[in-house]
């Protein structure tokens, strides 16, 4: 799904009347590895208050997981599923130890019980739309369902899709103190 959102952005036109500036697929769908999660980037905002006066596409440009500092980031994120996810997710482990020696030695320390394990400076409103999908923390883990809502508060925490069907969230990710 995230390979086909649609998105529609207003604006403003020379006169300051109310118009659309774009209709189409986002500027940005972002999948690293076969089988690894589609993010489909829709928007972004450099600052809180977001400035409203440029026709720009905000969603342009390099992706980065978390927002801009002060700003905020919304996107589309297909996981598919866990049995075909998880070697992806050792892969990308991997690769990101021998890019960072640093990051292998924290990666060492102690192995997380999912490979998605992360923490962000974020607060996240998680929505999701279609599927099912755990939500792992450092202690315990619930079940979301279509139409379920997950605020994210800056914690440690990993996706973990159980099914045999792609689950899809719609994530709002702001800037946050720790």
């Amino acid at each position: 799904m995230s390979r086909h959102v649609r998105r529609v952005v207003t604006g403003h036109d020379a006169q300051g009347r109310s118009c659309f500036i774009a209709d189409g697929p986002p500027p940005l769908v972002r999948e690293r590895h076969p089988g690894s999660t589609i993010v489909a980037e829709l928007w972004r905002t450099q600052e809180t208050p977001a400035d409203n006066s440029s026709a720009d596409d905000h969603a342009a440009g390099a992706y980065s997981l978390a927002p801009p500092k002060g700003g905020s980031a919304l996107r589309v994120i297909t996981y598919p599923p866990d049995r075909l996810r998880l070697a992806t997710l050792e892969k990308e482990r991997a690769d990101a130890s021998h890019e960072d020696p640093s990051r292998a030695a924290a990666l060492d320390k102690g192995a997380p019980r999912h490979p998605g394990f992360h923490k962000t400076q974020t607060i996240d409103y998680a929505i999701v739309l279609s599927g099912e999908i755990w939500a792992l923390m450092d202690e315990g883990e619930t079940l979301l369902r279509a139409g379920d809502v997950l605020i994210q508060r800056g914690t440690n925490h990993a996706w973990s899709n159980r099914t045999d069907d792609d689950a899809v969230l719609a994530f709002v990710l702001i800037d946050a103190k720790p």
